[in-house]
């Protein structure tokens, strides 16, 4: 079975996707993907410095994702042609290592992490989606203590994604992190039960 494992930016994805691959779930994680398209030599990261200028690569030729999310979370018709650049190549490669998950572990769950699930409607891809949720406050303020920025910026990355109410109305089941580990870990032994997993 595939699942597409999303959530707001500092909900706790990770956290869960950990939870769910100790228990024998295979894990397809979107971003580290995303990174691989970009690699140096990769066709998709010379399309986007051709895109965003030469500003956006680093002196070795690597991607300066700073630079880049500078430009991206500022106006939206760039985070728009970014997504265009990389998307389709990120879907191909996650439906692949999905296909090859399928072909070689045909009794495993395979998650896929996909940041921006609904964003970028990918329900089609997945027999279920499993939304990682907590309330929009604690995501600013767990957003703004994990990567050490301001309210403001908190808030500029937050209007760039879809409102996690809006994707809790979509998903087909839901984690809610906004309590301990203990409680996340108890919900996650339900979801593994209720799938007939063990």
């Amino acid at each position: 079975m595939n699942i597409g494992l999303t959530g707001g930016i500092a909900c706790g994805k990770s956290t869960v996707a950990a939870m769910l691959v100790r228990r024998g779930a295979i894990l397809i994680d979107a971003d580290q993907i995303a990174r691989e398209v970009v690699l140096p030599g990769a066709p998709a990261l010379g399309a986007v410095a051709e895109r965003f200028g030469e500003s956006v690569l680093n002196e070795d030729g690597s991607l300066n994702r700073k630079a880049l999310g500078e430009i991206v979370f500022k106006e939206e018709a760039a985070r728009k042609d970014l997504e265009a650049i990389l998307h389709p190549q990120i879907r191909a490669m996650m439906k692949e290592r999905m296909e090859e998950a399928n072909r070689l572990t045909p009794d495993k769950l395979v998650v896929v992490d996909v940041p921006l699930l609904f964003e970028s409607k990918l329900e089609f891809m997945f027999e279920e989606t499993l939304l990682v949720y907590i309330p929009r406050e604690l995501q600013l303020v767990r957003l703004m203590e994990r990567d050490g920025i301001s309210a403001e910026q908190a808030e500029r990355r937050l209007a760039a994604q879809m409102p996690i109410d809006d994707k809790r109305a979509l998903a087909d089941a839901i984690i809610d992190n906004s309590g301990t580990l203990e409680q996340t870990e108890r919900q996650i032994n339900q979801y593994w039960t209720r799938k007939g997993l063990g």
